[in-house]
């Protein structure tokens, strides 16, 4: 087994320790339940680790901190008017595939459609929609090796500014055909990982991050939801767990220990769990991470098909 890393030594301290981030996520539960938002909220509720979220807005570069106020601002449009002719849908196939036509021409990397589903609700969050329209976005590798830096922060938010253009214009594209439709970018009140595991566009890896078979995690995802009739996409197995059960490489690389090398129960679904309570001070302390996703070896562009044809292939032999 691979030595653990020191701890961590952060410059920050809780006067009144809030409760513990793995209790609030659900850890050990066995019962199913909706989440509930700890930290990067999006201003709906108060969070009960407000404090360590407002020293990361705080500790920020200049820069990155303007295309975190940028996209927020972008994001008032993430809902609007509604045209009063609906255009009938017949097709939902055809449909479908005219959506992501077009998410694509507004910027989107891959795209995929789900149904609503209740592990991607927070808790008091009511939603009114029944369909969600996920999008991804690849960032630039060469950016992101800068981790934790001042260039992968900024180019984080470059592209979640620019997902969130693509979603707030998706979403007033089907509004302009007569049916409702919001955008959900950044610190959405929605989890969109499992809405992309759903809509077909990945798996849950090791490291807490949806990877996908085009950029294993080097990408940001943003979602529309809507009542617009369209076709479901299914679920995917691109071999995620057979990499991530002997693959080591994000567990020993994490500086504050935080990524565990088995699934655990969380809110009544064995899945892979980051811890939280050491992941997100580490996080806030260096104002953005990422190092699990650099280090992973889907994230190497241009790697994931053929590794996830590889790992395939290896079932088929025994």
């Amino acid at each position: 087994m691979a030595k653990q890393l020191p701890s961590p030594i952060y410059p920050f301290k809780y006067r009144s320790t809030p409760l513990s981030g793995n209790s609030i996520n659900g850890l050990g539960e066995t019962v199913a339940r909706r989440a509930t938002q700890i930290f990067h909220g999006s201003g709906a509720r108060r969070l009960e680790w407000e404090a360590l979220e407002r020293y990361f807005a705080l500790s920020a570069p200049f820069r990155v901190y303007w295309l975190n106020l940028v996209n927020r601002w972008l994001l008032r449009k993430a809902d609007g008017t509604i045209a009063k002719q609906r255009q009938a849908v017949t097709d939902p196939k055809a449909m479908a595939a005219t959506v992501k036509a077009k998410a694509r021409e507004l910027g989107a990397g891959t795209v995929g459609i789900a149904r609503v589903s209740e592990d991607a609700l927070y808790q008091g969050y009511d939603c009114q929609y029944q369909t969600a329209i996920v999008v991804l976005m690849p960032m630039d590798p060469a950016e992101m090796a800068d981790l934790p830096g001042k260039r992968s922060g900024i180019e984080t938010m470059r592209v979640y500014k620019e997902i969130s253009k693509t979603v707030i214009g998706l979403a007033a594209y089907i509004r302009s055909l007569g049916w409702p439709a919001r955008a959900y970018g950044e610190s959405a009140d929605i989890l969109h990982i499992p809405l992309a595991i759903n809509a077909g566009l990945g798996q849950l890896g090791k490291h807490g991050s949806l990877i996908c078979r085009e950029y294993g995690s080097n990408m940001r995802i943003a979602t529309v939801l809507t009542d617009l009739p369209l076709q479901i996409d299914e679920p995917i197995d691109i071999a995620v767990d057979d990499l991530c059960i002997g693959c080591r490489r994000c567990t020993i690389d994490c500086p504050p220990n935080a990524i565990l090398d088995s699934k655990q129960m969380v809110r009544g679904v064995e899945k892979w769990y980051v811890d939280f309570d050491k992941c997100v001070p580490y996080f806030t302390h260096t104002v953005g991470c990422g190092i699990c996703i650099d280090v992973c070896p889907w994230s190497k562009p241009g790697r994931g098909p053929g590794l996830s044809a590889k790992l395939l292939g290896k079932r088929d032999q025994t």
